[in-house]
């Protein structure tokens, strides 16, 4: 197998040093949608560990689109903030990306501090929330605030923007039969649910011009019938390319209807509600306790879990890819690369491990996660953290996250 993964790659207009970029799994350190210290010193170490690029987690466009107090949305308040970390990252000689996105319906009132929207009304139970479809003019202003989005990360120091059009939130649930049942001209046939995604990218190509780099996530599939299928979605990466960004990220899965499908593996319930506060989300933990499992099924997990659909895309497309999902080693990492892939994400094994990337220049090192997934379970409440990483878990944590550690490496201790 040659060895690609400690050569430079050239993503658009900027060039990374390797090819391994941390992906954009969400950090919850953005406290009262703010960079904290804590932020800095997660990327910085990530920079330092090796990794070619790292990508801030998902910062809203605007303040209707944060999902959780610990996002970022894009106001002048954060600036200084956001070029203190760009300039920590770059002193460690890697690139700074940030995600950007709406999340649409998957919020509250009291979070974006408005009515939650999407592309048509509704109820999201995942949140759970009622949603109101927006309005022509309110879509024009979203895809306004993407280009604006691109120029204030320019400012912030920032090499490159992903742009989040998977998973569920607003692009997706443009793209996706399941939650866009408009009868205008953004509404239809996929000719139609596409027109949002290419407003967009038109507005952000043009804002980027020839020094920000692009990206874009997308979903292979949604996960479940009513969504989103392989066929749809390579159409959908097909439209992208035509918009000339630099690279694609292929994902998969719906937060609000097969959230594992993004990751793979199973929800620690306990965790999850153990982190919860209790007086606000009484009646959520109360029906985890009961139904968890039906709530958030689990999707079996295995290293590399997205390549094979993967592959299909690469067949499809010319552009640039990059792979995530199940990289947990220097193999993992040449084999997706072997197949064509210009780039990897890491999600997990950077959580456990910051240092990770420099560790696999050692060929046979491995990541000693082993996908209990904890660190889901507690990032929806407060900051992200592996299970090994905090000072006097509770006993029955430790041992939930040890199950699962044993279901998907069964000689793990």
């Amino acid at each position: 197998m040659d060895n690609k993964l400690f050569t430079e790659g050239q993503l658009g207009p900027i060039t990374l040093r390797n090819r391994a970029i941390r992906s954009a799994a969400f950090e919850n350190m953005a406290y009262g949608n703010k960079p904290s210290e804590d932020l800095y010193n997660y990327h910085t170490a990530v920079a330092r560990g090796g990794a070619a690029m790292t990508t801030v987690a998902y910062c809203s466009v605007t303040r209707s689109g944060v999902s959780f107090d610990g996002q970022l949305y894009i106001h002048d308040e954060i600036k200084d903030d956001l070029k203190h970390l760009t300039d920590g990252i770059h002193a460690e000689g890697a690139k700074a990306s940030i995600q950007l996105g709406h999340c649409g319906n998957m919020t509250h009132f009291y979070t974006c501090d408005c009515m939650p929207v999407g592309a048509s009304s509704g109820f999201n139970l995942y949140s759970p929330t009622l949603h109101r479809g927006l309005k022509k003019h309110e879509i024009q202003e979203i895809v306004k605030a993407f280009g604006h989005a691109v120029d204030f990360c320019r400012e912030c120091g920032f090499d490159c923007v992903e742009i989040h059009a998977g998973h569920g939130y607003l692009i997706s649930q443009f793209l996706s039969p399941y939650t866009n049942r408009r009868k205008d001209e953004y509404g239809g046939s996929l000719e139609n649910r596409m027109r949002f995604m290419k407003e967009v990218l038109d507005e952000v190509m043009a804002h980027a011009g020839d020094d920000m780099a692009v990206v874009v996530k997308t979903n292979m599939y949604d996960g479940f019938k009513s969504g989103l299928q392989v066929e749809e979605c390579i159409k959908v990466a097909q439209e992208i390319e035509k918009h000339g960004v630099h690279a694609l990220v292929l994902t998969a899965g719906f937060v609000s209807k097969a959230p594992f499908t993004v990751m793979g593996g199973a929800m620690p319930i306990k965790a999850l509600a153990h982190y919860m506060n209790p007086w606000t989300f009484w009646w959520l933990r109360l029906a985890l306790r009961f139904v968890g499992h039906l709530m958030i099924p689990t999707v079996p997990f295995k290293e590399l879990f997205f390549l094979d659909t993967a592959k299909q895309f690469r067949k499809a497309l010319k552009m640039p890819l990059i792979y995530v999902g199940g990289v947990m080693s220097r193999e993992n990492a040449e084999t997706a690369l072997a197949e064509g892939f210009d780039f990897i994400q890491i999600g997990h094994a950077l959580v456990k491990d910051t240092n990770f990337v420099n560790k696999m220049k050692d060929e046979h090192y491995h990541s000693t996660c082993k996908r209990s997934n904890y660190c889901v379970a507690r990032m929806y409440t407060i900051d992200m953290k592996c299970h090994e990483c905090v000072e006097n878990l509770p006993k029955s944590l430790e041992k939930e996250a040890k199950k699962y550690e044993q279901m998907w490496y069964p000689d793990s201790k």
